[in-house]
């Protein structure tokens, strides 16, 4: 068991290390950070010599690579870290240093007990890519075929296992400061990033994710998962089909081979949709060096490591969410946040229908180009705020997604409106998927609150057994002894607790205010 001190020096490392890098400023501005971490953070700052621009990046790098996949998501929210964050941390995606080719060899001998030459005809020992969990080579099989071949850095899980148990012991002693807080659940963000992170240091598990996407998409033309090499692929490599396109990101590109960027920002938009609503198994890793499109325009994703999954029920209310957003029916919307749970039974519904208002109507009928995202989320957060919405994990990774595909299709298409767009589709499916089933649904709720004059009661024993709003069961915490209530220390405590609130700045804060509306 990692002993507290071991935490704490890990921590002020961190924090050390984004002063340096200029990376705390934003921290101390946030209006939400809690004013002993906006005090720590000046402390961590004090003495160092900082550049004039803010190196996210380069702090995140050189804290580690679990701070890397930190910084990965924060570089999908410009609407939060601001566009010149956003753009700096994009260099944590494809631009990391590749680890000697020496090292990646013989993880792939160790691994299949065989030689190289005795897997592949040809192995190119310059990287494609490499990210901080693994590095990408393009190779040809024995048997002739083009594979891209992705292999994990070598100590990556281990490395991974040691931060995140800082994580772990950082996020409890957050979430006992209470407030604001407590209702970000930073324990259960934590936890959900653990299980992501360690289903996607095993390669195994990211192939069979390709495979099930790939059945998935297979009735939805101009969108393919590469196929899987099953010979050449175990926990430490992946072995898959090469693809031979532009990135999606390189709009020159795509404009000298003559592609149609409103029509692959539509398809993009739907081909989510298709699996966010449809199959409730989502890629949910869509970020600008994940996606190609191919000489035929048929647009191709890469790196399953990060995937979604949300049951029929979340998926219900997800669509109608999505449809009484796009068709101003606020009344609705707000009711399903109360049936799901998201909203405490004891606020207004009526309330909270006029605050979803207030947010979707300047929105309606506009292009993205005449929308402001940060305000809009701004609105959305301080809802979550007056209505005390506690973060709903299951639902962090698919709006973490849609607002990576929004930013895409917004580059591909600057005049793309996303309502009208979803709007169709999500018509059709209630439609389809819904029809009887929600005829029925509203049918027994009028005659239910006509007929039966018991609402308190109901809701009593809603609150003593709670719907789960379609989550998944939250997976076990682990147990932490909070430092201040380790006997023999008080006199430390006060300082203590100092030093634990200053990892929500480091760790934590930028974290915890990265998932927006439903968190």
């Amino acid at each position: 068991m990692t002993l507290p001190a071991t935490h704490i020096r890990r921590l002020l490392g961190w924090g050390r290390t984004l002063a340096r890098h200029g990376a705390l400023r934003g921290i101390e501005n946030d209006p939400n950070t809690p004013a002993p971490v906006r005090t720590l953070c000046k402390i961590a700052r004090f003495g160092t010599i900082q550049p004039k621009a803010p190196d996210y990046a380069g702090a995140f790098r050189a804290i580690g690579p679990a701070a890397i996949k930190l910084g990965q998501t924060l570089a999908t929210r410009p609407d939060l870290v601001g566009d010149e964050a956003a753009h700096n941390l994009l260099e944590l995606q494809d631009k990391l240093p590749p680890v000697d080719f020496t090292l990646i060899r013989r993880e792939i001998e160790s691994t299949f007990g065989k030689p190289l030459e005795g897997l592949y005809s040809s192995f190119d020992p310059e990287p494609v890519g490499a990210a901080s969990v693994a590095q990408v080579h393009r190779a040809v099989t024995t048997d002739g075929r083009k594979v891209a071949v992705k292999v994990l850095r070598p100590g990556v899980r281990e490395k991974f296992a040691r931060d995140i148990e800082t994580y772990e012991w950082a996020a409890a002693h957050l979430e006992a400061f209470g407030a604001e807080a407590a209702r970000l659940r930073p324990r259960m963000v934590i936890a959900n990033f653990k299980r992501w992170t360690v289903r996607e240091l095993d390669l195994r598990r990211e192939a069979a994710s390709a495979s099930e996407l790939a059945e998935t998409m297979r009735a939805h033309a101009g969108y393919r998962v590469p196929a899987i090499d099953w010979d050449r692929t175990n926990g430490r490599v992946m072995t898959l089909d090469w693809i031979d396109g532009v990135k999606i990101s390189d709009v020159a590109a795509l404009e000298a081979a003559g592609h149609d960027r409103k029509e692959l920002a539509q398809r993009l938009v739907l081909a989510f949709l298709t699996q966010a609503i449809n199959g409730g198994f989502f890629h949910a890793d869509m970020h600008q060096g994940n996606l190609f499109v191919e000489a035929d325009g048929t647009i191709v994703a890469i790196d399953f490591g990060i995937m979604g999954r949300i049951d029929r029920r979340a998926r219900q209310w997800l669509a109608e969410i999505l449809y009484g957003l796009t068709t101003g029916n606020y009344r609705r919307v707000a009711e399903i946040h109360f049936e799901a749970q998201y909203v405490p039974s004891y606020h207004s519904v009526d309330e909270f229908a006029t605050a979803l208002r207030a947010v979707g109507e300047p929105m309606r009928g506009k292009p993205v180009s005449e929308l402001s995202v940060g305000q809009m989320l701004d609105g959305l957060f301080a809802i979550t705020r007056d209505f005390d919405m506690q973060t709903q994990p299951h639902l962090l990774l698919l709006q973490k997604t849609m607002v990576m595909v929004e930013g895409i299709a917004t580059q591909l298409d600057p005049q793309i409106n996303m309502w009208e767009t979803s709007a169709p589709f999500v018509r059709a499916w209630v439609r389809d998927e819904l029809g009887p089933e929600a005829a029925i649904s509203d049918r027994i709720r009028t005659d239910t609150q006509t007929l039966l004059r018991i609402p308190d009661l109901i809701r009593r024993i809603e609150d003593r057994f709670p719907a789960k709003g379609g989550a998944p069961e939250a997976p076990p915490l682990p147990k932490v002894d909070l430092m201040w209530q380790r006997k023999r220390r008080k006199r430390g405590s006060g300082l203590t607790g100092q030093i634990v609130t200053f990892l929500a700045g480091g760790a934590l804060v930028f974290g915890t205010h990265a998932f927006g509306w439903w968190g």
